[in-house]
């Protein structure tokens, strides 16, 4: 039997979310893993030095390397302290999938009549980190109100352009890239807590979409047949969503078996698939390998 592609997903996010899953796509047979370690910075470096030429790529989960506003990209210090630390094995983060396939895929779901956005008031709970997702639901007819000073920085200021995105991000994230991401980012047991302090942003929007994490957090108690669109859904988090109603979930990534893996572990495997840096890979380079390995996202009625 030929030899499993290894992918490993280090995350500062909450242990209790780990997974492991074996997986065969096309002529490919991976071995997935995610670990979290719950905030601890310390522990996520030391476990890349452990693994790292051991396993074909890594995915930096829990929290993201860039944050994209307009034309500009900013690295988030401790993230790239973290991606560094590997020597031989590559590392991704994710943005390639979330700049790139995210749009592609909304788009290619609108076309099969999956997805209709067209006049509806859509939630995007964070634009920085969601960059083609940002550009894409406007560009499919949605009312988006963008809640990255909501959510990320705890201002109740809504944002409905991605020139106030732009604008935010010029002003804001040089400094926000510095700091800790447990300050801005729910890490670790906060990935396991629920706040109703912004319901209402929820409930004036027919849409939910963006990071998980962010979502669960301010999930309200009613949903009341919402759509959501996200990903890094596991078997608890749908039964948390079938419990408050949510109506259509969309994963941007894949199901395996009962959860759907972050965007950092769908690139790390098309990365190890290509035989190349991540560097090296174009926007088309990236399309050709999910079209390669038959991945699609995972739309149901809940």
């Amino acid at each position: 039997m030929r030899a499993a592609i290894e992918i490993v997903s280090v995350s500062l996010g909450s242990s209790k979310r780990d997974s492991e899953v074996e997986v065969e796509l096309a002529e490919h047979r991976f071995h997935i893993r995610r670990i979290g370690t719950d905030g601890d910075v310390k522990k996520a470096l030391a476990l890349i030095e452990e693994l790292d030429g051991k396993v074909d790529c890594f995915g930096l989960g829990g929290a993201d390397r860039y944050l994209v506003a307009g034309n500009r990209r900013y690295e988030v210090v401790a993230m790239a302290k973290l991606a560094r630390a590997a020597k031989h094995t590559p590392v991704v983060d994710g943005a390639g999938f979330k700049m790139t396939l995210e749009p592609y895929l909304l788009h290619r779901l609108a076309e099969q009549g999956q997805l209709d956005v067209r006049g509806k008031e859509v939630l995007l709970v964070s634009a920085v980190d969601r960059p083609g997702m940002a550009r894409a639901l406007p560009e499919l007819g949605a009312r988006v109100t963008y809640g990255d000073l909501i959510f990320a920085l705890g201002v109740p200021v809504p944002l409905y352009s991605l020139r106030s995105i732009a604008v935010l991000g010029f002003l804001v994230l040089p400094v926000l890239r510095r700091l800790p991401m447990s300050l801005v980012y729910p890490t670790g047991a906060k990935q396991e807590s629920t706040t109703s302090k912004y319901n209402k942003y929820f409930y004036r929007s027919q849409v939910i979409a963006g990071d998980f994490h962010f979502i669960r957090r301010y999930l309200p108690p009613h949903m009341d047949g919402r759509m959501v669109i996200t990903n890094t859904i596991t078997a608890e988090d749908l039964k948390l969503l079938r419990s408050v109603g949510v109506g259509r979930l969309i994963t941007t990534t894949p199901a395996f078996g009962e959860r759907s893996f972050g965007t950092n572990v769908i690139e790390a495997a098309l990365v190890a698939v290509s035989g190349r840096a991540p560097e090296d890979l174009s926007g088309q380079d990236y399309l050709h390998l999910l079209e390669r390995l038959g991945l699609s996202p995972r739309v149901m009625d809940l």
